[in-house]
């Protein structure tokens, strides 16, 4: 089994390599569910990490559903590009139609930017799976699409409670396609997918951060939530989880 750390700074994106998880999804603000990373953030982890685990960014032009516009896939485009261009190892995107199916149009054009780009770049289909109408059947298409894998929660509100669904997909895909888990996914939970036969599984491993209290003036928010607070990679989360995920592998190999 795999673990994959979500991250929003190359500081995250050290933690996540120096605790030895195998990748990392770079994003921008993950409150929001995650946007494509500027360049800047791309190359600055790229040398935190210095070669000892694969960078995957989420390529989302916007917060919000993932019905997009055509101008919404041309930004995409051109995020891939440049991404893949500065050496990423592979892209996450999705898209979905009106009704819940697969945006196939859309995908196929986000897959043939990567592919052209950098022919061996791996890509992964997000959460946007869990607003399918129907992830068994969504499942399929990416399989004939070609993605190297896909990120979900069984098409529940946490990976946990879709740990059925998961299985399933398991066993739909036969190895075709790699089924991580994740999505308010909790330590506790990984052995459970690990039964289930779950080959990676993906973690935010977030705290947050404040100075509000420390003499800081707050500036206020609309909200009313702290404007000082920002998340950062938890290094312990990462700690624990490679050691549930290396004690598992352990185990199967005795």
């Amino acid at each position: 089994m795999k673990l994959e750390i979500a991250v929003v700074s190359a500081a995250g994106a050290g933690v996540a390599a120096a605790e030895g998880a195998h990748r990392i999804e770079l994003c921008s603000s993950l409150e929001l569910g995650g946007v494509t990373p500027s360049q800047g953030l791309l190359e600055a982890s790229m040398e935190h990490v210095d070669g000892r685990l694969e960078i995957h960014p989420l390529i989302r032009s916007r917060p919000g559903d993932f019905l997009y516009s055509a101008s919404d896939v041309d930004t995409m485009v051109h995020e891939i590009r440049h991404l893949l261009r500065q050496g990423a190892n592979g892209v996450v995107i999705g898209a979905l139609e009106p009704n819940g199916t697969v945006d196939v149009h859309t995908i196929r054009r986000l897959l043939e930017s990567a592919k052209e780009t950098r022919p061996e770049a791996q890509l992964t289909f997000h959460r946007a799976i869990d607003q399918s109408k129907d992830p068994l059947a969504a499942l399929d298409q990416l399989m004939e699409l070609g993605f190297t894998r896909v990120l979900t929660s069984g098409h529940a509100a946490t990976a946990g409670a879709g740990l059925g669904t998961l299985a399933t997909m398991v066993e739909r895909a036969g190895g075709a396609i790699e089924i991580m888990a994740g999505g308010g996914l909790a330590l506790a939970d990984i052995p459970a997918m690990h039964a289930a036969g779950l080959s990676a599984v993906h973690l935010s491993a977030k705290k947050t951060v404040s100075t509000l209290g420390r003499g800081t003036i707050s500036l206020g928010t609309q909200d009313g939530s702290d404007p000082t607070a920002y998340t950062v990679t938890d290094r312990e989360t990462v700690r624990a989880a490679k050691a549930k995920i290396n004690a598992l592998n352990l185990a199967r190999l005795n």
